[in-house]
């Protein structure tokens, strides 16, 4: 899933803050672009560290929005008190730094035992060196049906650093059709939160969702793809050398310690294909199994039991045990040696992490001094047809708060009094929800935390991320807003 800080709460009444400098919804509006720019030139003409960068924005586009201090940072005399910072980067963080955790220490285990380059040879073999990148698209839209955007990118990264690594090509090239398939299935198609929400407020039928999240976004992701081959072959940036320094670090300390045993070498046993997908399967099944629970069981002991085997969080961590055994402890790995290729994976997260919930705190800010509800009261009367006033909406939340699942719901509560006095049917509802989905991932830029996650975890620097995932991403958005016009007219 692509993150950003969608537990910010609700925008609190002003007490003690600097007056705002233009009052109004014109002054919200006015500060938020204001904000961005300056971030944009933070990290792209002054190279400031992303970090202190969105956490010094933060803080300017607070106070320039009438946000008191205590509105940023609560206070000792309250522990009760509304922390926008807090709430910010503790909301994100608390789900994704245990998932990040978990899907680099699995991915460097896939990594180092040669797992990686098992699969990436098979998905090559298949699709020929040539369609490398459509192996890697395919695998990223059928894997990002049960998963969350962020699973699918740490447990699917390593395909992508083996396959650049043998190639000698940019990984600009493997990883956007990858993230192309992610991002498609996480805002078009059920079970992703922003389309079941939407469907549940409009009163469609998931299967109506399902079969115009297809009709939508497939020519979407196909025409992403096709971006993602052009960038890709203009811009070459190589295999994230930190990532690459740990797994060549932790394989050292492994070779050094199996030597010094007298055990085996590290990759003297080979690791079977059957081994790497099921330990990559795991996650996905049971997040797949707790997904449909949750839909077609009634509340029981046993949904509860799949619920909790399917929560990321577990799911990832049973991985992570299969892989230290089937690909560590059964091929001659020590204890020891288990903890050193971990613990060298875990060296490049701390910026990661911290990137990331800055990134939170700078949307929380955004959230919490009023600017999306600005930007509803401005197009709620605007006269254009349902479903372009829906995707442009969408459009503007997602630009100005980061959450694709914040911009799918605001802008369904939005429109739904629209479409009930129109009484659609439920195909073109179906059509305004993709409308809605296809808006909420346009131009994920620096207050997405999904924009860093790929920075930093690809290699890509900030201008080129802009180049590559954020042109990426409004491509699928428009594409898909555009088959769904034109379907709107004819059924």
């Amino acid at each position: 899933m692509v993150l950003a800080a969608a537990t910010a709460p609700a925008p609190p009444p002003h007490t003690g803050g600097l007056p705002a400098l233009i009052p109004g919804t014109p002054g919200l509006l006015t500060v938020a672009a204001l904000g961005i720019a300056l971030l944009l030139f933070l990290i792209m003409k002054v190279r400031l560290q992303p970090f202190v960068a969105l956490l010094g924005v933060s803080l300017a586009v607070g106070l320039a929005a009438g946000l008191s201090v205590t509105e940023l940072f609560g206070t000792v005399q309250r522990s009760d008190a509304v922390s926008l910072i807090e709430t910010g980067m503790g909301g994100i963080l608390g789900h994704v730094a245990i998932i990040i955790g978990l899907g680099t220490m699995l991915g460097a285990i896939l990594e180092v035992s040669g797992g990686a380059e098992v699969l990436s040879a098979r998905l090559l073999a298949l699709f020929g060196e040539r369609r490398a990148p459509l192996a890697m698209g395919l695998t990223g839209l059928l894997f990002g049906i049960p998963v969350f955007f962020d699973v699918g990118i740490f447990v699917l990264a390593p395909l992508v650093y083996a396959a650049a690594r043998k190639s000698g090509r940019s990984i600009v090239l493997y990883a956007m059709p990858l993230l192309a398939g992610l991002s498609m299935t996480h805002a078009f198609l059920p079970p992703h939160p922003g389309p079941v929400a939407a469907a549940g407020l409009f009163k469609v039928d998931l299967g109506w969702i399902i079969l115009m999240g297809v009709v939508c976004g497939v020519p979407a992701v196909l025409a992403a793809w096709a971006y993602a081959a052009w960038i890709g072959r203009r811009l070459f940036v190589p295999v994230p050398q930190d990532m690459a320094e740990a797994a060549e670090e932790a394989r050292a300390t492994v070779a050094a310690e199996q030597a010094e045993g007298g055990g085996a070498a590290l990759r003297e046993k080979p690791v079977a294909l059957g081994t790497v997908l099921a330990i990559i399967g795991t996650p996905l099944v049971l997040i797949l199994l707790a997904t449909f629970s949750s839909i077609a069981l009634p509340p029981s002991t046993g949904r509860s039991v799949v619920e909790f085997l399917g929560h990321p969080f577990v799911s990832l961590t049973l991985a992570l045990l299969l892989a230290y055994y089937l690909l560590g402890v059964r091929r001659g790995w020590s204890r020891r040696s288990l903890e050193a290729v971990s613990t060298a994976s875990l060296k490049p997260v701390g910026n990661i992490l911290l990137v990331v919930g800055a990134g939170g705190i700078f949307g929380a800010v955004l959230k919490g001094s009023g600017v999306a509800t600005a930007l509803s009261d401005t197009f709620h009367h605007v006269g254009l047809p349902v479903i372009v006033l829906a995707y442009l909406l969408s459009l503007v939340l997602r630009v100005a708060q980061g959450s694709p699942t914040v911009a799918i719901v605001t802008t369904a509560g939005i429109v739904l009094p629209l479409v009930e006095a129109q009484g659609l049917s439920q195909a073109r509802l179906a059509l305004v929800i993709m409308a809605i989905s296809a808006g909420s991932i346009f131009a994920s830029h620096v207050n997405d935390g999904g924009f860093w996650m790929v920075g930093k975890y690809f290699g890509i620097s900030e201008r080129d991320t802009l180049k590559t995932w954020t042109v990426l991403e409004s491509v699928l958005s428009l594409a898909g807003f555009a088959v769904a016009a034109v379907v709107s007219l004819v059924v």
